[in-house]
């Protein structure tokens, strides 16, 4: 198994800010005490693959830094030469843990999961739509003819959603706060609206109702998994009330039903934003713990 990291390219932002930028080293140096061999760097995605899901004049404006400062607002990042290779290389680091699950069974990218951005736009400290860049890249190549995305961060995969509205190629799951941001939400393939203070076992109980049947109709031979944080009972952004037991179950539960369905399996982090940054740092760290666990013991059978 692969793990991508992307921390060593790092995101200033002024004090103060809110986006939790720094869980991203603290998590690297958390998977490193377990799986440090597993660790890699993977190249930026280019323009020509940011194409594959993006409007080639929005791409162009990120990268020169020529976007309005209204576009940017929407974003809620500031514009830098080093946020811009950042974004290339979360993209980069999901299409890599996309590639290596087709080959190894999963791989996952220690960031990713930025599904408010659209084909021409940006959204909620999202820039580049890292998973849907992803499955047109690998669609396009051939490589496989079903995806499905199950978005499991709090809120819902708006970008995701709109980006693949009309690919049937691509049926996109999100499971998440009805009353949380984006407050206009697009139509997923399968949206399920959580109301605040859902709790470990409503949730898990309407994951394991959903997603064995979605795996058995759709047929996907790749899955990527947005394991958000942002569930979390004391995550400031999220207005659930899952535990991180609950979270480990939802983990446990998704990658054994994956594993079932004989899937390949690409896990991006996506939100966090607890209150305390250790406990988004427990979390991802227990999603990455769990996956590295069941594939290095699956691939010892």
């Amino acid at each position: 198994m692969h793990i991508y990291r992307t921390d060593q390219f790092p995101l200033p932002l002024p004090a103060g800010h809110r986006f939790p930028a720094q869980k991203y080293q603290m998590l690297t140096e958390a998977v490193a005490r377990f799986a440090a061999d597993c660790l890699d760097t993977a190249a930026a995605a280019t323009p020509w693959e940011l194409q594959q899901a993006h409007c080639p004049d929005y791409i162009a404006q990120v990268l020169d830094g020529s976007l309005p400062a209204r576009a940017w607002r929407e974003i809620g990042l500031p514009w830098s030469p080093q946020l811009v290779e950042r974004s290339c290389r979360s993209v980069g680091a999901t299409i890599a843990a996309a590639r290596s699950a087709l080959l190894h069974g999963c791989g996952i990218s220690l960031a990713g999961g930025t599904h408010h951005a659209y084909r021409d736009k940006g959204s909620g400290f999202c820039v580049f739509n890292d998973v849907a860049v992803a499955a047109k890249l690998l669609l396009q190549e051939g490589l496989v003819r079903r995806i499905l995305v199950v978005d499991l961060d709090v809120h819902q995969g708006n970008g995701t959603a709109a980006i693949f509205r009309d690919d049937a190629r691509v049926f996109t799951f999100s499971m998440h706060g009805a009353k949380n941001f984006p407050f206009r939400k697009e139509a997923s393939s399968l949206d399920i609206d959580l109301p605040d203070a859902t709790g470990d076992e409503v949730y898990l109980r309407l994951l394991q109702q959903h997603l064995p049947l979605l795996l058995r109709q759709q047929q996907p031979e790749l899955v990527f998994y947005l394991a958000g944080a942002d569930s979390y009972a004391g995550d400031r952004l999220g207005k659930l009330a899952l535990s991180m037991a609950g979270l480990q179950q939802r983990d446990r539960l998704v990658l054994e039903q994956v594993a079932a369905h004989g899937a390949a399996l690409a896990i991006t982090m996506a939100g966090g934003y607890a209150n305390d940054i250790a406990d988004t740092v427990a979390i991802q760290r227990n999603t990455v713990q769990l996956a590295w666990h069941y594939h290095s013991r699956a691939g010892a059978m």
